[in-house]
């Protein structure tokens, strides 16, 4: 236990000092040949190392080459940096390594309180056992997706889980072009089969066409298939659009279709002055998916999967071997029931740490300076000759190409993002939207500053002279 001691202090030191420094450093540089080499051609030590040793070599060759999305410029993707408390308490949860599959511990009673409060924020109904902690909205979609296809199977007279889906007409799913991958990803797991996703046409603003998916379901009912699930987004990655998730609710009650909403990322957008109404319906949801490691910065390896009608879940995936029988189990049972992990980590801890932390206050102002980011780069965008703006903000991402010059402009704003990446001072990432190549940025750091949006359009420009 002294070395244990001597290095946890010394960890705790390494760790401060990074965090401290991150904003004066590259916010992203490649791995050189020889760490390279270190980190992917070691061999395993034929005898145990000393924990000082582990130290100084993750100082050496680790913490020298992130991701980058600590850094106030990194406006890639949807990455979060790590919230202080969620990486304080870390080592806590790691040293009492439970099992959160269910029983009379801290584990699962405090998973309880995190998944109230996240479904609290964002004005989603928690009936008592309503949702889990997940490794990441990916599972969360997972879960709520088996959980739509069992109800679906059940109330047409069989169980999916019993006897599978061959020989039944083909269950049908509906997403836009703008729905994430975790969707499609999801449904060819579950046996759905990818043929079996409808994509929706979107509208000038990225949204669900609500009329559209009206018609489609029922050309499939007529076609002898049988729909039973629609997903919408409550902000998308590519410009953070939320789909009228109010209008879309109304469509599937009227057919009985499962309403999931992935609001992995935009959920909790909800809280931004004046974002209400865009998040009408939201409530109306049967299923939705969230990730407390993307807005709110607990450390990555926590999504959130919350449920109308918990006892679905339940249904969809409860399998309670002899060995795991829990007599002193209350009338929700365990959290394994409503999943398919057995072995789970103790996620709630850094989440628990991270919304304490913050404070309902807090989540909020991080919540309006982040938007606020992304109006502001809009407006810069718009009143700039060489930039355009490609869709609305709603959320924390804004969506826009530069336009120095009237032609190749899709092969110019493909090979941006990778040459402003080299250069170290800004990290973003492209994508494509109506059909174009184009430039995002997301916004959810708190040190973000209006001077950063300028360097990043500025590099940009220097990047684009060069291609």
């Amino acid at each position: 236990m002294d070395e244990l001691r001597l290095a946890g202090a010394k960890a705790a030191a390494i760790m401060a000092d990074h965090l401290e420094g991150v904003g004066d450093r590259p916010v992203w540089r490649p791995v050189p040949d020889g760490d390279l080499a270190w980190l992917t051609g070691q061999e395993l030590p034929e005898t145990g190392r000393a924990l000082d040793d582990l130290l100084e070599d993750a100082r050496a060759h680790v913490l020298p080459y992130p991701m980058g999305n600590g850094h106030p410029r990194f406006f890639g993707w949807v990455n979060s940096p790590p919230n202080p408390a969620g990486v304080l308490v870390e080592p806590l949860a790691a040293a009492l390594n439970p099992s959160v599959a269910g029983g009379d511990h801290a584990g699962p009673h405090l998973e309880r309180t995190v998944v109230r409060w996240l479904a609290g924020l964002v004005g989603f109904p928690h009936p008592p056992g309503g949702g889990l902690l997940t490794s990441g909205a990916s599972m969360a979609t997972v879960i709520c997706l088996a959980t739509a296809r069992q109800r679906a199977a059940l109330a047409a007279g069989w169980d999916a889980r019993e006897e599978g889906l061959a020989g039944r007409p083909p269950m049908v799913m509906y997403v836009t072009e703008e729905g994430h991958s975790c969707l499609h990803k999801a449904a060819q797991l579950l046996g759905l089969g990818a043929r079996n996703v409808r994509t929706v046409p979107v509208d000038a603003a990225y949204r669900m066409d609500v009329g559209a998916l009206r018609a489609m379901i029922a050309e499939d009912l007529d076609a002898g298939l049988r729909p039973f699930c629609v997903a919408g987004s409550a902000g998308t990655v590519n410009s953070g659009a939320v789909d009228p998730l109010d209008e879309i609710a109304d469509v599937a009650g009227s057919y009985g279709l499962w309403f999931h909403v992935d609001g992995a990322y935009g959920a909790l957008g909800v809280l931004a002055d004046g974002a209400a109404p865009h998040y009408a319906g939201l409530e109306r949801a049967d299923s939705l998916a969230l990730d407390p490691h993307k807005w709110l910065g607990v450390p990555v390896g926590c999504g959130c999967a919350l449920l109308r009608e918990p006892a679905a879940a339940r249904a969809a995936f409860s399998l309670v071997p002899s060995y795991l029988i829990d007599d002193n189990a209350d009338d929700l049972g365990w959290f394994a029931e409503y999943g398919p992990e057995q072995t789970r980590p103790f996620r709630a801890l850094k989440t628990w740490a991270t919304l304490s932390y913050l404070g309902r206050t807090g989540v909020k102002r991080l919540v309006d300076h982040t938007t606020g980011l992304a109006r502001t780069l809009a407006a810069m965008v718009e009143q700039a000759p060489d930039f355009e703006l490609l869709a609305p903000v709603t959320t924390s991402i804004t969506a826009f190409r530069h336009i120095p010059r009237p032609d190749g402009l899709d092969a110019l704003n493909r090979a941006i993002p990778g040459a402003v990446q080299a250069r170290g001072n800004v990290f973003f990432t492209g994508t494509r939207l109506g059909g174009h190549e184009a430039l995002r940025a997301c916004f959810l750091h708190p040190d973000t500053t209006e001077r950063d949006l300028a360097i990043l359009l500025d590099e940009i420009r220097v990047a684009a002279k060069s291609l």
